[in-house]
């Protein structure tokens, strides 16, 4: 390895904004500590912001190394499609019309489950939902189940430690969950046409991991939940929300747009302009537009992609190193350090990969995918959505490890021996 100073740069400023994710506790302490200063150490303390400012810091000593020329052309060499998408999806996810139909499918099914009501959200919500992100892409089933639990679960008087038991296994099965279809799971999108792996390939291939793994993930932290769940009194039955037949078809198609054309921005964002100004048209059939969060998670994941284009100094030879099934392990505990889907992005690069390999790299990338909120592009959403339903208003780096350590361990016991 022979980096050159701005990639040395980097690779710290890369670190520093690791270590500032897992110290955002800390900042939220000092806004109650100097409330003269209290906004500005809110803002520094969102996780969803920390990637972009040391993006930022890099573009600044890019300009100031390099010169504005070279600044502003690595910039715009960058692919921003993910966190475009993110973005879109995010949005026009959320809307009530899509939200109503979502929670009537998720109540269908808990309906029929032998368990009680409230229990059977739960297991919905971190079953059904993350297996519909293979069709209706990661994202999108991310925003809809944080969605789904965050006043029905979240919102309630429930322990942190159930908290973060839910919220680590959503983050781990929303990984694991989109693999069943080469085009939902950003890990998998960004070798998919590369390897010449299709929709075959992914059912046959991974489709008999993801099921019984997602499966046995919910059910243990249901199980761990039980208990509290149980103890929750009865459910308020919630007003119908009536929506006009049409409207709600315009909704789902515009959605199925944004997916369909996920690697076309223009046509995306289009897509998402007409929602806009149907949403404005209507707007006794919506909630407030979750365009503050969106947006949030989008600037995080444009960050990332900015502070990871120059980290393949590194990152490229350390994965090359490894063996099949030694790189299984090593891009599982990769991903928690950066996105799993630049992991992928690097391996799919490099020529002559056996297939073995090529499996294992995928595999260990989406097994990983929910230890931090960096390690898949899903998880500013979820955290966005779900942070001030924590104490402190913030899901905690350190309780989010914690909680999708487990399920974490039986997707890499599944992948790895069986």
């Amino acid at each position: 390895m022979n980096p050159t100073p701005i990639e040395v740069i980097a690779a710290v400023l890369f670190a520093v904004a690791l270590v500032h994710t897992f110290s955002t506790g800390f900042f939220e302490t000092l806004a109650h500590r100097q409330p003269r200063h209290a906004k500005l150490w809110h803002l520094v303390g969102e996780v969803e912001i920390v990637f972009g400012l040391w993006a930022i810091a890099l573009v600044a000593i890019l300009m100031a190394l390099q010169g504005r020329a070279a600044a502003t052309a690595y910039v715009d060499a960058r692919n921003y499609i993910e966190p475009l998408f993110v973005f879109a999806i995010m949005v026009v996810a959320a809307s009530k019309p899509i939200l109503t139909l979502a929670k009537g499918i998720a109540n269908g099914f808990a309906r029929v489950l032998p368990m009680p009501s409230i229990v059977a959200i739960h297991f919905t919500g971190l079953f059904l939902i993350p297996l519909l992100g293979s069709l209706i892409t990661e994202p999108a089933a991310m925003t809809l189940a944080a969605l789904l639990l965050k006043d029905r679960f979240f919102g309630r008087d429930v322990s942190a430690r159930a908290k973060y038991i839910t919220v680590g296994t959503l983050f781990v099965n929303i990984s694991i969950g989109g693999a069943l279809t080469p085009f939902a799971a950003p890990p998998v999108l960004m070798v998919a046409a590369t390897w010449g792996w299709d929709l075959s390939f992914m059912l046959s291939t991974f489709g008999a991991h993801v099921l019984p793994v997602v499966l046995i993930n919910a059910a243990l932290a249901s199980a761990l939940c039980f208990k509290e769940l149980k103890a929750l009194p009865p459910e308020k039955t919630p007003s119908a929300d009536h929506t006009p037949l049409p409207l709600l078809l315009l909704h789902v198609g515009l959605l199925v747009g944004i997916v369909v054309f996920a690697h076309h921005p223009p046509i995306f964002l289009g897509l998402m302009l007409l929602f806009l100004g149907l949403a404005t048209a209507y707007p006794q059939y919506q909630n407030k537009l979750m365009l503050k969060e969106a947006l949030l998670v989008a600037f995080f994941l444009a960050g990332l992609v900015v502070l990871g284009g120059l980290q393949a100094w590194w990152l490229k030879p350390l994965l090359l190193s490894l063996d099949a099934k030694t790189v299984y392990l090593g891009a599982t505990a990769l991903t928690a350090i950066t996105d799993n889907a630049a992991l992928t992005y690097l391996a799919s690069q490099v020529d002559g990969l056996s297939d073995p390999f090529k499996y294992y790299v995928v595999a260990g990338a989406i097994s990983g995918g929910g230890l931090t909120v960096i390690a898949n592009a899903p998880n500013p959403a979820g955290m966005a959505i779900l942070r001030e339903r924590f104490p402190g208003g913030t899901v905690g780096a350190l309780g989010l490890l914690a909680g999708a350590l487990t399920p974490t361990l039986i997707t890499v016991i599944a992948f790895y021996f069986f």
